[in-house]
C-alpha cells in the first residue's frame, strides 16, 4: 500500500516552498504522482458594483492573478523536476469564500492532501479557519506541514495519538503507508478509559497488535494529563520522544451549516512543530 496521488496546495505564502518540498520528499519515497494546485481567488461583488468598475482596473486585477498563478506553478514545476518526481501543475479559480470548496473538490481525487499550517506573521498564508474547514471537510487524509517546514525524510518516528475513536481508527488506516515505512511508531493514549467502552484493558495494546500484523514496530504508552492541557501533553510527549510526525484523528462537530473543530485538535494545529497526518 502506498500513496499514488498526492495533492499539495500552492499559494503565495513564504512557507509554500517548504510545504512543496515536504510533499515532494514524501512523493519520492512513495513513488507518487504529485499535483500542485494553485487557486486564484477573486472577491465576489454585486453585479451593479462590477458594472461601475473601470475596465482597466479589472484587466489589471486579472493580469495580477495570472502573474501569481504562473509564478507559483513554475516554481512548483521546477522543484518537482529537481526532485525527479512526476508532477502536474494545476490551477483553478474561485471566489475568495469558495477556495476551501474548490480545494476539497480537487482533493477528493488524491490519496493524500498536503496543506500548510496558518502562519500568523504571513497574511498570504491560508487562514486559520480555512485550514480547519479543509481538515474537516476534505474527506481525505490530510498532511499539515508547519510553516517552519518539515525535516528531510520525516516519518521515521511517528507518534500515533490513540483514543479508540472512529477518527483515530481512520487516521491509522490512512497513515499505514507511512507507519509501515517507519523505524518505530510510538502509540500514545492520554487519559485513557479502561474497559469495553474505552481503550480496553491495556490502552494501546489492541491497536499495537493490529499494526504488528502489518509489519509495524510499535511501543504503546499512556499518560495522565493533570497539570497541563491535553494538547500540551501531546506536544510535550512528541518532543520528549523525538517524534517527527503526528498521526491523529481530527475532531469536529456541525453547528448549523458550519463545521466546528474540537478544542484539542485546534490547539495542536496552532502549535504544531512537525507534520501531522490527520483524518476526520
Amino acid at each position: 500500500m502506498a500513496y499514488k496521488t498526492i495533492l499539495v496546495h500552492l499559494d503565495d505564502s513564504k512557507s509554500c516552498k517548504k510545504r512543496v518540498q515536504a510533499a515532494l520528499d514524501l512523493a519520492a519515497r512513495q513513488d507518487a504522482h504529485v499535483v500542485g494546485l494553485y487557486i486564484a481567488a477573486e472577491f465576489a461583488a454585486p453585479a451593479y458594483l462590477m458594472a461601475q468598475m473601470p475596465q482597466d482596473l479589472l484587466d489589471r486585477q486579472e493580469a495580477l492573478r495570472k502573474e501569481a498563478t504562473d509564478k507559483a506553478l513554475a516554481a512548483f514545476d521546477e522543484a518537482a523536476r529537481k526532485a525527479g518526481v512526476h508532477a502536474e501543475p494545476r490551477s483553478a479559480r474561485a471566489y475568495a469564500d469558495e477556495v476551501e470548496d474548490v480545494l476539497s473538490l480537487h482533493g477528493r481525487y488524491a490519496d493524500l492532501v498536503v496543506l500548510g499550517q496558518h502562519d500568523p506573521d504571513d497574511d498570504l498564508s491560508m487562514g486559520e479557519s480555512a485550514v480547519e474547514q479543509a481538515v474537516l471537510a476534505l474527506g481525505r487524509p490530510l498532511l499539515l506541514v508547519p510553516y517552519v517546514g518539515a525535516a528531510a525524510g520525516f516519518g521515521q518516528r511517528p507518534l500515533l495519538l490513540w483514543d479508540a475513536s472512529r477518527e483515530a481508527a481512520s487516521a491509522v488506516d490512512d497513515a499505514l503507508p507511512l507507519l509501515q515505512a517507519a523505524k518505530k511508531v510510538d502509540i500514545l493514549s492520554v487519559n485513557p478509559r479502561h474497559g469495553i467502552r474505552g481503550h480496553g484493558e491495556e490502552p494501546g495494546a489492541d491497536i499495537a497488535t493490529v499494526l504488528a500484523r502489518h509489519g509495524v514496530k510499535t511501543e504503546a504508552r499512556h499518560v495522565i494529563s493533570k497539570e497541563i492541557s491535553i494538547a500540551d501533553t501531546i506536544l510535550s510527549s512528541a518532543s520528549d520522544l523525538g517524534s517527527d510526525l503526528l498521526v491523529m484523528g481530527a475532531y469536529g462537530h456541525s453547528r448549523l451549516r458550519e463545521l466546528v473543530m474540537g478544542g484539542v485538535t485546534r490547539s495542536v494545529l496552532q502549535h504544531l512543530a512537525m507534520p501531522a497526518l490527520m483524518s476526520h
